[in-house]
C-alpha cells in the first residue's frame, strides 16, 4: 500500500487530523495533554526535499488514515512531499535490512523493537528531536528509553511511536463457568483454568508459529514467568537453565489444552479462531476486540470479552514486552533535516493525539503526558493498554538491546524452542540446550 502526499492531496487531507471531529467513522474526543516549555531543534529543511516513509500495515483501519493525514499536514506546512508505504508485518524486517545494506530506499522506516540497534552505523542520531519532545511531553516511558537509546549511552537512534500490548483476551462467561472470576496469576491455577476450559469445549489457544507479535509474546512470557531469560545482565547466554526447563515442562501440560494447529499460527490466526468461537482465551492487541465490537454479528463476543495482564507466575509483575513501533532515519537520505522534522511533527500533540485515539489503544503512547489522552477513557476494556510502555521487559531480556539480541529474536530462538517441545519433537532439556547453541552464534563472549 502506498500513498504519495503532494501539496494537492495535503490540502484535501490535512484538515482531517487537525480537527477533533469525525475521521473514518471514528469520533475523536478532546484530550487534556499538558506541555512544558521546550525549544525545538533548529532543522533547516533541505531545498526541494521529499521523503519516503515505510511502516507496518495497520491492524486498526483509522491508524493508516490519520497517519496519512498527518503527513499531509506536514506537506501543507513545509512543501515537502511525503510518500508513505505500508507493508506486511513479516516484511518490514526484511525491507529494513535491504534498505540498510544497499544504502538506498526509504528515508524513514518505522520498524519494530530493536531494529535501530541493528543498523546503528547506518542511522542518523535523533537525540535533538528526542530531547525536545521528551521535555515538552513529560518524558519518555521506560520501554521507549530502552528501545530508543543506544545501550549504555544517552544517544537516541530510534524514536518509539508506541507499543502494542498483548494481554490475555478472554470470554467472561467461560472463565466464570470454570470457577474463576478472572485468569489467575498463579501458574498452577492458570493451568487448572485452561484444563477446565478445554474440558468444557471452550479451549485456549496461543501462537507457537513464527509470529512477530503473538509468537514472541507467548514464548517470552512462558520463560520469563518462570524466572528464565535468554541472556543475563552481562550479555551471556543463560537460556539453558532450570527455570527454562521448568517453563517447557509446564508448556507440555498447557499445550494439551490448546486448540489444534497453534504450532503454525501467525499473528492473525488467533483473531480468526476467537471470532469463530473456536478459542475462548488467548493473548492479543486491542484490535481484535474492536473488530468484534464493530461487527453486529460478533458484538455478543465483544460484550463477553475481557482483558487482563498475563499471569505473573514466579515474578512480582506481569512480564510483558510491548511490540514497539520504532522510527529511524537513514544516513543515505538526502533530506535528513526534513526527515527529523517530520518525526518531530508527528509526535506533537496536534498530530499524535488524534493518531493515538484513532488507534483505539492498539499503540500505547511512549511519552508520559499522552497518558491523559481521551482514548483511555473511551472504553473501560481499553484502559489496561495505557501502561504498555511502562514495562521493564524487552526482547532479549535481561541483556542489553543489541544487534545480537535483534538477530536472536529474528531467528525465533525462543519461539522455536517452545514449539519443539509442544509438538513433541524435543524434550525440554534438549530444546533448552539447542536454544543455547543457537543463541551463542549471536552472543559471542
Amino acid at each position: 500500500m502506498m500513498a504519495l502526499i503532494t501539496r494537492r492531496t495535503a490540502l484535501q487531507l490535512g484538515a482531517s487530523a487537525a480537527a477533533l471531529g469525525v475521521t473514518g467513522g471514528f469520533a475523536l474526543a478532546q484530550s487534556n495533554i499538558k506541555t512544558a516549555d521546550a525549544t525545538p531543534p533548529k532543522l533547516d529543511i533541505e531545498k526541494g526535499a521529499s521523503l519516503r516513509v515505510l511502516r507496518p500495515a495497520r491492524f486498526v483501519p483509522p491508524d493508516e488514515e490519520i497517519f496519512r493525514a498527518n503527513c499531509a499536514r506536514f506537506t501543507k506546512e513545509t512543501g515537502v512531499e511525503v510518500r508513505v508505504d505500508f507493508v506486511g508485518w513479516e516484511d518490514i524486517t526484511q525491507q529494513t535490512a535491504v534498505t540498510a545494506n544497499t544504502g538506498a530506499g526509504p528515508d524513514i522506516i518505522l520498524g519494530f523493537n530493536e531494529a535501530p540497534h541493528i543498523y546503528t552505523d547506518k542511522l542518523v542520531e535523533l537525540s535533538d528531536v528526542a530531547e525536545y519532545i521528551g521535555k515538552k511531553y513529560g518524558g519518555w516511558l521506560p520501554l521507549a528509553q530502552k528501545y530508543g537509546k543506544k545501550h549504555g549511552t544517552n544517544n537516541w537512534i530510534g524514536l518509539p511511536f508506541g507499543a502494542s500490548g498483548g494481554p490475555l483476551v478472554w470470554r467472561k462467561s467461560a472463565v466464570n463457568a470454570a470457577g474463576y472470576d478472572a485468569p489467575p496469576d498463579d501458574l498452577d491455577k492458570y493451568l487448572d483454568l485452561c484444563r477446565k476450559l478445554h474440558a468444557a469445549g471452550k479451549p485456549p489457544g496461543f501462537a507457537l508459529g513464527n509470529a512477530v507479535g503473538d509468537g514472541n509474546g507467548f514464548a517470552n512470557w512462558l520463560v520469563w514467568s518462570h524466572g528464565g531469560f535468554l541472556v543475563d545482565e552481562d550479555n551471556k547466554v543463560a537460556i539453558n537453565r532450570k527455570e527454562t526447563v521448568e517453563a517447557l515442562k509446564y508448556l507440555q501440560e498447557l499445550y494439551k489444552t490448546f486448540i489444534p494447529g497453534t504450532i503454525a499460527w501467525n499473528d492473525i490466526s488467533n483473531n480468526r479462531a476467537y471470532a469463530a468461537n473456536e478459542i475462548w482465551l488467548t493473548a492479543n492487541g486491542v484490535s481484535m476486540y474492536f473488530a468484534l465490537k464493530r461487527d453486529e454479528k460478533l458484538r455478543p463476543i465483544a460484550d463477553d470479552t475481557q482483558h487482563s495482564l498475563l499471569p505473573k507466575g514466579k515474578l512480582n509483575v506481569s512480564p510483558m514486552a510491548g511490540l514497539t513501533l520504532n522510527a529511524m532515519v537513514f544516513k543515505h537520505s538526502k533530506a535528513q533535516n526534513a526527515a527529523k522534522s517530520l518525526l518531530s511533527f508527528l509526535l506533537e500533540k496536534d498530530q499524535y493525539d488524534p493518531w493515538l485515539q484513532a488507534n483505539l489503544g492498539y499503540w500505547s503512547q511512549p511519552l508520559e503526558n499522552y497518558s491523559t489522552s481521551a482514548v483511555w477513557e473511551s472504553d473501560p476494556k481499553v484502559s489496561l493498554f495505557k501502561n504498555t510502555m511502562r514495562s521493564n521487559f524487552w526482547i532479549g531480556y535481561k541483556g542489553p538491546i543489541s544487534q545480537a539480541s535483534a538477530a536472536a529474536n529474528a531467528d525465533y530462538i525462543m519461539v522455536q524452542m517452545c514449539a519443539a517441545v509442544a509438538s513433541g519433537q524435543s524434550t525440554p532439556e534438549a530444546a533448552a540446550a539447542e536454544a543455547e547453541r543457537r543463541a551463542r552464534r549471536f552472543f559471542r563472549s
